[in-house]
């Protein structure tokens, strides 16, 4: 094994080996043990992804295995790693957003009893992204993928005394579970129709199987490629919350702070779009799957942007801004533009673990409050989380020079000049999705940072209605800025939110990607645009004439005016929408559709299964009716056994009788 091959294994081990010792460490790691032990192990890992980063820079790629899992007449199943440029820079991304909130983690869950639990599964969170997104095969794929949600599961619900909590981690659970199902389909499929699991193999031989149908009702001849990627697409919905498997996902804000920005920033539910532009060889063979993409990308991205406008929580106003985001990451995979879907992977991954971490600096200082109505006036209490989230907000909102401006305003442009069936409708609901994204962007701004000081106030006093956060928290004492563990994060963080975008040159119209994304002819959206790529500065320029930067702008303004001119006008408009305020607050009654549907199905098979199988079936026939059989059968025999001898000697007189009778016949 070369010293390169043990570095590529070291990037996902070095934070498997911290998760183990502070897991299972106990007293003799102890608090301070535990966050040095998973904080060195991630550190070691993003200095080796760095490291390999230089090396695959130089032109060294690597595809091999590590060792074999498993073997039969057939098969082969191999753990193998696969560094190519698309790896790298999501092992750079994942590795350093996880070493920042592992920082962070320091100051938010300082007084938790948990301690050491909490920083076990968030670096074992992050072993199991790095094995993802590093496999070389579907197997390690499918692990990776299940190991996530398994750990997702247990940080969702990490506070477990709460009913929310694992009400919250058992939604992920099974609504990625639904996901992962229509990926395990397409996984199978693979194997059937290529025989192997390998990258490498099943995209060499992809355009063998273009023409090839699958008859999955009898008479009905489906594309065999369509459906693969519709299946390997539908678990992708699961893990990166595209509608309608999107309702998880701010549910999952019942978890601590550190991990909502690690599921939501750069992990978790990046993992589906990684996935799906790691199979662009495939996707690439069947417009109908790209077109599905992008529809469902576009309904995800406008319609959960407008719940984002009606939360008071501020972490799930930052959460329904995640939806909105891998909206435009999931059309920008439609429109085979996949080079473009993961450069805004990377930007948001940066100003959105700004936003998130902000949040829970505010939520420290106001005594773990969450409801932006005792928010107000915390600009000259926090100055640093105010400004690393204004950039964050910024970024989020698509204003140059910031990181979301080229990444989001290239989407927007690559969905206008493709061609994919759907791309018009897709195109819409983005430009438009900027507008929402500006308003809620800086309705959060404004709500907690300026305007009235409201930390002992009553919210239904200001006509905003009631919230399950209530509490008053200024009981405390007034907020003060957070201690230097969570701040410095938030710096560190904000610097790429300004400038990740400036390498766009590089990323998106540059030959970054080389052969790890793979783009058929006929999908040249992104090309033509690079053919029109005049620099950063020149992108900047033309940006502040086109309608996204006035869409942003102008959401931005209308949430100004809203919430810092006339602060009264909110809860006027909400009242006078009526009906569209409750759809959304009833965030299109989704959960209430899943709660009567799904589980109270469930719930009503169950309650039948029960009635018909387990009262009447097992208990009444078996268990009662063999009991009733055996006391019947001894009633009967009960009238034999009299005790009177001249019964007795009546019936063996028959039996006798009966006895020659048939010796009669039989001999």
């Amino acid at each position: 094994m070369t010293s390169m091959q043990q570095l590529y294994l070291l990037v996902p081990l070095a934070p498997l080996a911290g998760a183990i010792v502070a897991g299972l460490g106990g007293r003799w790691v102890g608090r301070r043990g535990a966050h040095w032990v998973t904080i060195i192990g991630v550190a070691v890992s993003f200095l080796a992804s760095v490291a390999i980063y230089f090396d695959v820079a130089a032109g060294h790629l690597y595809n091999g295995a590590v060792y074999t899992w498993l073997t039969t007449d057939t098969y082969r199943f191999e753990i193998g790693f696969l560094i190519d440029r698309l790896t790298v820079l999501m092992m750079l991304v994942v590795s350093f957003v996880s070493l920042m909130v592992h920082v962070y983690t320091i100051g938010y869950m300082a007084d938790d009893p948990g301690y050491q639990r909490f920083f076990s599964y968030i670096a074992l969170f992050t072993f199991s992204m790095l094995m993802l997104v590093m496999s070389n095969n579907f197997v390690q794929l499918f692990f990776g993928w299940e190991a996530v949600g398994l750990v997702s599961y247990l940080l969702i619900g990490f506070w477990y005394t709460r009913p929310t909590a694992i009400y919250a981690n058992l939604k992920a659970f099974l609504v990625n579970r639904v996901g992962d199902f229509g990926f395990l389909l397409g996984i199978g499929l693979i194997l059937a129709t290529f025989g192997t699991l390998q990258y490498d193999v099943v995209f060499g031989h992809a355009k063998d199987a273009v023409w090839r149908t699958l008859e999955i009702l009898p008479g009905t001849p489906w594309n065999l490629m369509s459906v693969i990627c519709i299946c390997l697409f539908i678990g992708a919905m699961g893990k990166s919350a595209q509608f309608p498997l999107h309702v998880w996902l701010p549910d999952s804000m019942e978890g601590p702070t550190p991990i909502s920005a690690l599921i939501h920033a750069a992990t978790m539910v990046t993992a589906g779009i990684f996935m799906v532009a790691r199979m662009s060889p495939l996707f690439e063979l069947s417009e109908t799957a790209l077109s599905l993409v992008l529809v469902i990308g576009a309904i995800t991205c406008f319609f959960m942007a407008l719940i984002a406008v009606v939360q008071y929580d501020i972490k799930r106003v930052i959460a329904y801004s995640t939806l909105s985001q891998l909206g435009y990451m999931t059309m920008a995979l439609g429109a085979s533009a996949y080079s473009v879907a993961i450069f805004h992977l990377m930007t948001h991954a940066f100003f959105k673990a700004v936003l998130f971490l902000g949040a829970g600096s505010v939520i420290i200082a106001l005594h773990h409050q969450q409801d932006m109505r005792y928010m107000g006036g915390l600009r000259k209490y926090m100055p640093i989380t105010y400004a690393t989230m204004l950039i964050g907000a910024l970024a989020n909102a698509g204003f140059p020079p910031f990181a979301g401006f080229f990444s989001k305003d290239t989407i927007i442009e690559v969905l206008h000049a493709s061609h994919t069936p759907g791309a018009g409708f897709a195109w819409l609901a983005a430009l438009f999705g900027v507008f929402v994204g500006g308003l809620y962007s800086f309705r959060l701004i404004f709500f907690a940072f300026h305007g009235k000081e409201r930390f002992d106030t009553d919210p239904t006093q200001h006509g905003h209605g009631h919230d399950d956060h209530a509490g008053h928290a200024g009981a405390g004492g007034p907020p003060h800025e957070s201690p230097w563990v969570v701040t410095l994060p938030l710096i560190l963080l904000a610097i790429p939110s300004i400038g990740a975008g400036w390498v766009i040159g590089d990323v998106v119209y540059g030959s970054y990607f080389g052969n790890s994304i793979v783009v058929a002819g006929a999908h040249g959206a992104v090309a033509e645009l690079g053919r029109e790529f005049h620099g950063v500065l020149g992108m900047m320029v033309h940006g502040v004439t086109a309608l996204p930067f006035w869409f942003a702008l102008a959401g931005a303004f209308t949430a100004y005016y809203c919430y810092i001119l006339r602060p009264e006008l909110p809860a006027v408009l909400r009242k006078k929408a009526g009906i569209l305020t409750t759809i959304l607050e009833e965030k299109y009654g989704f959960d209430r559709f899943n709660d009567w549907f799904f589980a109270g199905g469930a719930r009503l098979i169950g309650g039948g299964l029960w009635r018909g199988g387990d009262v009447a079936v097992i208990d009444g026939i078996f268990v009662n009716g063999s009991a009733k059989l055996v006391g019947w059968i001894a009633s009967v025999v009960r009238l034999l056994q009299t005790g009177y001898i001249y019964q007795y000697a009546f019936v063996m007189i028959f039996g006798v009788l009966g006895l020659l009778t048939a010796a009669r016949y039989w001999f």
